[in-house]
């Protein structure tokens, strides 16, 4: 299929030299000039792997706080039941229930961004693996989406915090940002997000670990950046 391209596009375009690795401050820069929607663009990120992901100990996965935030606002459901019903909707979560909330999915409703359960509910939200688990919303110890401290998640995932993983490709697209973020506040995440996939690298790893980095807006031209300088305070 041959992607047509628009002349607001092509304009954009000139600005990225083909093949060039750019340091990080230079793509948020570039990322920057080249976004040309009317709306706030998202600025968006794509690390491709040096990884296997057939195999169980390569799954890259993990979550991690953007300083600056991620510039949308999120709609989290909670499936718990008794006390940690109500600490769920004191702390901001704009869904709340147990088997009737899973019921409800169960019937096709999926009006969230995410879904955090207690672990006492898990074994009836398993239920629901086949639907969630294609949209990516399925609740996961280890992103932190399964827990009793239902408070504590909710601020943070309401305040920035992110779930990021590899696809079955060894790519991992995860959000930055807004193009309407200054320069600094894209830096700071940016170099969030490349501490946090660094860290989760496989033991079991050999050789390249950052194969590309690729920075881009909603809708402008891709950027990209040089995986040597991908780690954190890499501002130059």
């Amino acid at each position: 299929m041959v992607t047509v391209r628009g002349k607001k596009f092509k304009e954009k375009a000139k600005l990225v030299v083909k093949g060039k690795l750019y340091a990080p401050a230079e793509a948020v820069k570039l990322v920057k000039q080249s976004a040309f929607a009317k709306f706030d663009e998202t600025v968006d990120m794509a690390a491709v792997l040096g990884i296997d992901p057939k195999k169980g100990g390569e799954n890259v996965r993990g979550t991690v706080a953007l300083p600056a935030g991620t510039g949308k606002k999120i709609k989290i459901g909670v499936i718990a039941k008794g006390e940690k019903v109500a600490e769920a909707e004191k702390a901001g979560a704009d869904f709340v229930g147990g088997d009737d909330l899973i019921e409800k999915i169960k019937g096709g409703w999926l009006d969230f961004d995410m879904l955090i359960s207690t672990p006492d509910m898990m074994a009836s939200v398993g239920k629901l693996g086949k639907m969630l688990g294609a949209k990516g919303l399925m609740p996961n110890p280890k992103s932190g989406t399964v827990t009793f401290d239902i408070a504590k998640t909710i601020s943070e995932f309401k305040a920035g915090k992110i779930e990021f993983r590899a696809d079955k490709t060894g790519v991992v697209h995860i959000k930055v940002g807004k193009v309407s973020f200054d320069e600094g506040a894209l830096m700071k995440n940016l170099n969030a997000l490349f501490e946090a996939i660094n860290k989760a690298k496989p033991s079991s790893v050999k050789g390249t670990y950052i194969k590309s980095l690729t920075l881009s807006s909603t809708m402008g031209p891709a950027v990209k950046i040089d995986p040597r300088k991908a780690s954190a305070g890499a501002a130059e």
